[in-house]
């Protein structure tokens, strides 16, 4: 499978066992979501670096995408609040990890030797 779709199968899971962990509150039921959901993100994310993808990248994407989407989405299902302070910190996690992209896509480029 392509890491890029397995690097998403695991911010979906992520995203949806901190949502469970929210509704688990006020239900516990939802808790068995909680595990499959992280337990399955986990998984996802080991597979994606199993195929080669940087763990500075592949974490970095995965923990700002994740907390792109459960800030969005807790305002959606439990209309918690979305400030403007706390897009501007959503915006400042996405802008760091381009920059650790680009940052890694710059040193494949130059070889293994230049991170020595």
């Amino acid at each position: 499978m392509n890491r890029w779709l397995l690097l998403v199968t695991a911010i979906v899971l992520e995203v949806a066992g901190t949502l469970a962990l929210r509704a688990a509150v006020d239900h516990p039921a939802w808790y068995a979501l909680v595990a499959v959901g992280y337990i399955g993100a986990f998984v996802a994310l080991a597979c994606v670096l199993r195929l080669g993808m940087g763990v500075g990248v592949a974490y970095g994407i995965w923990g700002a995408c994740g907390v792109a989407l459960t800030a969005v989405l807790a305002t959606v299902f439990f209309g918690e609040p979305l400030t403007a302070p706390m897009g501007l910190g959503i915006a400042l996690v996405i802008g760091g990890v381009l920059v650790v992209e680009l940052g890694s896509q710059a040193a494949h480029r130059r070889g293994p030797e230049a991170g020595a």
